[in-house]
């Protein structure tokens, strides 16, 4: 008889963890530190709920993320959200410093990351100059050893499900913190999947999640795939329409990758303060093989990605020679929304069962 997944949405269990890990604040106590959520102090927002900085008595400042609950699966996410990012601590995980389930609202409250989050930088025309390729690079094997963490933790292995550049944080050396563990999923060591419904962020959901709602580690690697070429091309990857047909950062990459023109798609920004804004031969091969490395993490046959791990490994051994990439899935998010329209039609019946996806081009969650 197949074991019972980690029961890690269950309010006693919550409320255990809660108790143990000193974990619970006083909802009066962040109500004035974030100055009765000021709009001032608002720092971002998404789809469960928005971000404040606040300040303590002692100085201490932190990120109090309010959510607002309409369903009970909204307060699973919360519960969700505690428990993991509680359970796993590494450098380049952002820090959980507890949380409050007692007021009108519930809270979560985190480390306070001055530069706030990654898609500021890459997809501003300005900002993105202060990111130049060693500062990029280092975000990107960052992300890749927060991601392995979560992936070969010893205790629980956990799947984001949601790694785009508004949740990869950035503290105040640039330094990356992966936050928004609120759609996140734990399963055993001795599981291959997880079947559940489809959670994320169109654009960077893997396309067998999202046909068939089959979870593994691969998903992780496919987002981080397509995270890695944004930051490398400063583009999002939305669909760009032209006059017959609408195409993703993903294919038009690939489309340049084999016509060995990958090098016009480099962010400008990344050559600031180069002499002659130029790329010297050594950037250009670290660029293109970076670029060559996202493009086996977003193959389409999942079993051909490569483990975090593995990534990693290519990522930090420039000598190694890599593999030849196959190609993506060809899908744009009109496609992926026919798949997530599809599945959410198909588990009409399943109470416990529900889609949660936003659009990366204007929804960010």
């Amino acid at each position: 008889m197949r074991r019972k997944r980690r029961g890690l949405n269950d309010p006693s269990k919550m409320a255990y963890v809660l108790r143990d890990k000193s974990l619970n604040f006083k909802y009066s106590t962040l109500e004035k530190a974030t100055g009765s959520f000021n709009p001032d102090n608002k720092l971002g927002e998404g789809g469960f709920g928005t971000v404040y900085k606040g300040a303590f008595a002692d100085g201490r400042e932190i990120a109090v993320k309010r959510l607002f609950f309409h369903n009970r699966h909204r307060a699973m996410d919360f519960f969700n959200e505690v428990n993991i990012i509680s359970s796993v601590e590494h450098k380049n995980l952002v820090r959980l410093l507890g949380c409050c389930c007692s007021g009108p609202e519930s809270l979560l409250v985190y480390e306070y990351l001055p530069n706030k989050s990654l898609d500021l930088y890459i997809f501003d025309r300005e900002k993105g100059k202060e990111l130049n390729w060693e500062r990029r690079f280092k975000i990107i094997t960052g992300t890749a050893q927060g991601l392995l963490h979560l992936h070969e933790n010893p205790t629980v292995r956990i799947i984001h499900r949601d790694i785009k550049a508004s949740n990869i944080l950035l503290d105040s050396k640039l330094q990356v913190k992966i936050a928004d563990f609120g759609l996140a999923r734990s399963f055993e060591g001795d599981e291959s999947h997880i079947s559940t419904a489809i959670a994320g962020t169109l654009g960077y959901m893997a396309p067998e999640y999202v046909a068939h709602g089959r979870l593994t580690e691969r998903a992780d690697v496919y987002s981080f795939g397509v995270l890695v070429l944004e930051i490398i091309t400063g583009r999002k990857n939305g669909t760009s329409k032209t006059s017959e047909y609408t195409e993703s950062l993903l294919t038009i990459s690939w489309k340049h990758y084999q016509s060995g023109s990958m090098e016009e798609l480099i962010d400008p920004n990344i050559t600031h303060g180069n002499n002659n804004n130029s790329i010297g031969l050594f950037m250009r091969g670290q660029i293109l093989r970076t670029a060559q490395i996202a493009f086996l993490c977003t193959q389409e046959n999942p079993s051909l990605r490569p483990t975090m791990s593995r990534a990693l490994q290519m990522l930090l051994r420039r000598d190694e020679d890599l593999p030849v990439p196959t190609n993506p899935p060809f899908t744009d998010e009109d496609t992926m929304q026919l798949y997530v329209d599809s599945h959410r039609l198909l588990d009409r019946s399943s109470l416990s069962s529900v889609a949660t996806v936003s659009h990366s081009s204007f929804c960010p969650r």
